[in-house]
């Protein structure tokens, strides 16, 4: 308890510092907020009097304050291309993304894990190399590349999926193939190295010496020890995938956080960016907790001093 404790304590200053410096930026870049909402052909003391009531004219550091205060009560602001609250387009996107972030997990971890277990198995042989390469090639490829290729083949081609949307579970196919394709080549690659040291210990030897067969050596004695990093790189990887959907969910027309981002930048909407770039963080943040969790609860022999 201590140590959740402590780490949320240091994760606040990250928090912050990360509202303060995205928050910097954005006051830099060109373009008015008040001309984003009004559209064009307003009048200039309209404009003062917007700027002054929305508090715009105001220092940065106090603009900065007002906003840190607000954002701790959950208020992001309002969006100035939307004119909506930025907590609620938050809320109402995010399950998109979560239900994505599951479909591709499960995918990750259905392939990756079971491929990374094999080419341990048959270290240096033919099924070994098929699998690393699939995997280097899904951490390799770009994300927007092979949205599209799936998109050419099962959608144009094959017309088997949907080329987009977001109705029924078919929609959510390809695009969690794509955002889980990585991730699974990550774990593949991380379970079989992760397996290969564990099988050279000595109990593994001493298993073997007592007549177990291999996959009962394997499975019973090696894989337990081996998947204590597998199982935190995937609680880490679940947050990196809740907030690293910005590309396929822009290709493929999902409506979740990375979408909501993508608009806002081609927008300039600042309390929307501002607001997702957070959330995000906060995302990633608990997603390490979570991990490091996991690592200390796996394992008893590791403790937290």
């Amino acid at each position: 308890m201590k140590f959740i404790i402590k780490r949320i304590l240091i994760s606040i200053p990250v928090i912050i510092g990360v509202m303060l410096i995205i928050f910097l930026l954005l006051n830099v870049v060109p373009g008015d907020p008040i001309t984003l909402m009004m559209k064009e052909h307003i009048k200039p003391e309209l404009i003062e009097r917007m700027r002054d009531q929305m508090g715009l004219d105001d220092p940065v550091l106090v603009r900065f304050a007002t906003y840190l205060i607000n954002a701790l009560q959950g208020d992001f602001g309002v969006s100035y291309k939307l004119n909506r609250n930025v907590t609620d387009l938050i809320t109402n996107a995010f399950p998109h993304t979560l239900r994505l972030t599951i479909f591709a997990a499960i995918i990750a971890w259905i392939i990756g894990i079971p491929a990374g277990i094999i080419s341990a198995v048959k270290q240096n042989t033919f099924i070994d190399r098929f699998f690393m390469s699939f995997s280097l090639l899904g951490v390799s490829m770009p994300v927007f590349w092979g949205a599209l290729m799936l998109q050419y083949v099962f959608a144009f081609k094959l017309k088997l999926l949907p080329v987009s949307g977001y109705e029924t579970w078919r929609h959510l196919l390809m695009p969690a193939i794509v955002l889980g394709w990585s991730s699974a080549g990550t774990l593949a690659r991380l379970t079989r190295s992760s397996l290969l040291e564990i099988m050279k210990n000595d109990f593994v030897r001493t298993a073997r010496a007592k007549g177990l067969r291999e996959m009962a050596v394997v499975v019973g004695h090696a894989l337990k020890n081996a998947m204590l990093p597998v199982v935190t790189m995937m609680a880490i990887q679940v947050a990196s995938l809740l907030s690293g959907a910005v590309i396929t969910e822009s290709v493929f027309g999902i409506p979740g956080i990375g979408r909501l981002a993508v608009n806002a930048i081609q927008t300039r909407d600042m309390p929307l960016l501002q607001g997702t770039v957070v959330f995000t963080t906060i995302l990633i943040i608990a997603g390490n907790l979570i991990a490091d969790i996991l690592y200390s609860a796996i394992d008893p022999r590791i403790r937290v001093g």
